[in-house]
């Protein structure tokens, strides 16, 4: 099921799900310290969301799922404006994940045309999943 509404723009590469595949598992996650310098973790997650909502949005560079044989599959990756997301992250990404702090909203990932398509109007609704209106 497709449920997101994404705008198309070249500021912003869609990485399409993994049918089938389960989420649960560790991951990679590539973060840029204070001196500039990358740093790299390794943690447990039953998704992907759940990884980027432990750090610092504007400090992660790259998210990626190690699978049982070792491979890297990259979830989410960011350099300068332009970003490549799984539909598993988008679907959970809320307004205030992009605007709270200031590199996020330098990214693809803001648009406020985006905001209109989905309805919505506060930080706690989903930037990519139609929002119910709320009467």
């Amino acid at each position: 099921m497709n449920d997101l509404k994404v705008i198309k723009r070249k500021e912003l590469v869609v990485i399409p799900t993994m049918e089938g595949k389960s989420l649960v598992g560790s991951y990679h996650i590539v973060t840029k310290c204070r001196a500039g310098f990358p740093h790299i973790s390794s943690v447990k997650a039953n998704n992907p969301y759940e990884v980027f909502s432990r750090y610092v949005k504007g400090a992660i560079m790259n998210i990626s799922l190690v699978t049982e044989s070792g491979m890297n599959l990259t979830m989410y990756a960011r350099t300068g404006k332009k970003v490549w997301i799984s539909e598993d992250i988008l679907r959970e990404v809320k307004v205030g994940d992009i605007n709270d702090g200031g590199t996020m909203s330098k990214t693809g990932l803001y648009n406020q045309s985006q905001y209109q398509l989905v309805n919505a109007k506060s930080w706690a609704d989903k930037a990519y999943v139609m929002n119910e209106v709320k009467l």
